[in-house]
């Protein structure tokens, strides 16, 4: 009877141990992970890894994924907006989704930047 328990804990460990053997190698030997080609992808933040960094254990067993849609790149798609008024006020859209409401002034020439959510406003001349 203990026998079989035996076996049966021995069987189940064996599963184990085969599931997760590159998990186990990487804590036993104390082995770092070097860096493939996809690990080398720079954040939105510009952090990026060298190749004998020993954070990169985390990526073992799984890919390192990083969204290429950052935001900045997103905004900058959004063409300024021209406006008539010397002010102009943002909210970032209105409502629960937007942002405190700040006036931009727009006296000087050129784009001017929404602090908060990065829309552009210009003023349209009438000369």
């Amino acid at each position: 009877m203990a026998t079989k328990k035996l076996n049966g804990l021995c069987a189940s460990f064996n599963k184990l141990y085969r599931g997760n053997v590159s998990t186990i190698n990487a804590i036993a030997q104390r082995t770092y992970a070097t860096a493939d080609e996809g690990d080398t992808q720079v954040t939105h933040t510009g952090q990026v890894f060298e190749k004998d960094d020993y954070r990169l254990v985390r990526f073992l067993d799984r890919p390192k994924e990083v969204n290429k849609n950052w935001a900045i790149k997103l905004i900058d798609e959004v063409p300024p907006s021209p406006e008539k008024d010397r002010i102009v006020a943002c909210d970032g859209g209105g409502g629960p989704l937007g942002h405190p409401k700040v006036y931009i002034n727009l006296d000087k020439p050129g784009n001017h930047i929404c602090g908060y959510c990065g829309l552009r406003f210009y003023k349209e001349d009438h000369h």
